[in-house]
């Protein structure tokens, strides 16, 4: 039996949650509503010739509008390259057919049930929380590949896989830019950080290892509160699972074969590309200084993705004997590919909301705009902290790049932080706190539509609401969880990287 609404939500609030999310008209149609409404805002702000200034660099920045025989010149030549360039659409399918063939030859099955056989049911949600933070590593990638695996997780362990789903969303999204390791996220963001300082100091520089010691913490807190949630509150309040018909049965002595030829596959191409990478001259860092971080291997970590899913899958396929022909392995990939038709459906709409939204300038003059009330406002001290998050967090649902709503904040935050004597790594660390946490919620990211459709694999009367109310409380613990820590961090006057603290020596 399916997972149904009804009686999910205890609470008043959590039942109005859904009770309106499920009013929100379908995601095809909301984001042809939202195209009019910018069109139709852009019309009356060109009209009224309102402008801000970047504080960056004194650029006068209008929004441009829509229905200006200039905007309709650019919108009809361009329809159809908003959607194909659409880079998110790209990497997401890519990784569907690599995952996707893992799955079809029953590769990720195995696996769950596997590893379902060393962990305890009791800790399920600790791990699939785990490992969705380690995921990072991949960047966009681990949006993609966790949520499906945290469901087959749970459902190997006899636990509900909605609740699995949920706990690596909330992984992957709300904790998006906490790592144990030092990723791309770090590189971009500090890069802007140390851009920004030269606004009032030379000689102060953010490194990529800055937010380190606060970051890797923070995957050992939300872990912690995340499975606590979801063991406590959120599969609690789900109704008993009882399956679809997809079940996870003992492996055979088949399967068990076939998971030792992908976990040798596997071992030859990490140690492949550890050759590539590892040495000094290897041919995947970078050309000039050599660096891994940035690097072509970082910056082709999808397809490489990809590519390993594809070496494992054929491994086991073929011990397996789900693969006994090369024309077998296109026929595995067309199931997988048919349940993103909707997905893809869905960023149609997208796709030109978005590029509609960059081509009017919107983002940045909502961004400039609102950092410039607060900044006229004499916001200082716990204000200007309070200002930042829910500033970061906002625009995060308009706007779905973070590096992008960093570049824009960062100009006036970071001297406006440092001249109250704190480090600009600090204000970058409150930046990304609010900006990973709403995440899950931000109607502009292209993982929205994903993640429903991952929902309503198991629960095919999902709407967005359902969506909403079920997340919903993930983002809410996250940034308590994560004010709560900052403000110990903060009291304790703790480094928040090597050598760095919250305040300039």
């Amino acid at each position: 039996m399916e997972a149904t609404s009804a009686n999910r939500t205890p609470g008043r609030l959590f039942c109005w949650i859904e009770r309106i999310g499920n009013k929100v008209p379908n995601p095809f149609l909301l984001f042809v509503y939202l195209i009019v409404v910018l069109m139709v805002a852009t019309a009356i702000i060109s009209a009224l010739d309102l402008a801000v200034t970047n504080p960056s660099n004194g650029e006068v920045v209008r929004v441009n509008n829509l229905l200006s025989v200039a905007g309709l010149q650019w919108i009809l030549p361009n329809i159809i390259k908003n959607f194909s360039s659409f880079t998110p659409l790209g990497s997401i399918l890519a990784l569907v057919i690599g995952a996707g063939l893992a799955e079809k030859v029953g590769l990720l099955q195995s696996l769950m049930v596997k590893m379902a056989s060393r962990v305890s049911r009791r800790y399920a949600s600790y791990m699939v929380l785990f490992i969705a933070f380690f995921s990072h590593i991949s960047s966009d990638a681990a949006l993609v590949v966790m949520p499906p695996l945290g469901a087959l997780i749970f459902l190997a362990v006899g636990r509900h896989p909605v609740a699995g789903l949920l706990a690596a969303i909330a992984g992957v999204a709300s904790g998006f830019t906490a790592n144990l390791l030092i990723v791309t996220t770090d590189v971009l963001l500090s890069g802007i950080s140390t851009e920004a300082a030269k606004a009032v100091s030379d000689t102060v520089h953010v490194s990529v290892i800055d937010n380190w010691f606060f970051m890797a913490t923070s995957v050992i807190v939300l872990t912690i509160a995340g499975a606590l949630l979801t063991d406590k509150f959120v599969e609690p309040r789900l109704p008993a699972w009882q399956g679809n018909g997809e079940k996870l049965a003992a492996l055979t002595p088949l399967e068990n074969r076939g998971l030792c030829a992908a976990g040798i596959a596997a071992l030859l191409f990490i140690a492949l590309m550890a050759l590539l990478v590892v040495p000094e001259q290897a041919p995947l860092r970078h050309p000039t200084t050599g660096a891994i971080i940035p690097s072509p291997f970082i910056q082709g970590i999808v397809p490489i993705i990809i590519l390993f899913f594809f070496v494992v899958a054929i491994a086991y396929g073929v011990v397996t004997r789900q693969i006994r022909r090369p024309d077998d392995i296109p026929q595995l990939l067309v199931d997988p590919m048919k349940g993103m038709a909707g997905f893809i459906v869905m960023v149609f709409p997208l796709s030109q909301f978005v590029a509609f939204f960059n081509w009017s300038n919107m983002g940045k003059f909502m961004a400039i705009g609102l950092t410039d009330v607060l900044e006229s406002a004499g916001v200082s001290g716990a204000p200007a902290f309070l200002g930042l998050m829910f500033l970061s967090a906002f625009l995060c649902m308009f706007i779905a790049s973070g590096s992008a709503i960093w570049s824009i904040l960062a100009p006036v935050f970071v001297p406006m932080f440092m001249l109250l004597g704190f480090h600009p790594a600090f204000a970058q660390m409150i930046f990304r706190i609010a900006d990973s946490a709403v995440l899950p919620l931000a109607p502009m990211s292209p993982f929205l539509p994903l993640f429903l459709a991952f929902l309503q694999r198991y629960q095919k009367d999902a709407q967005l609401g359902t969506y909403y109310v079920l997340i919903f409380p993930y983002p809410l613990v996250f940034f308590i969880s994560w004010i709560a820590l900052l403000l110990v961090w903060y009291l304790l006057g703790l480094p928040i990287g090597p050598g760095v603290w919250p305040h300039l020596p």
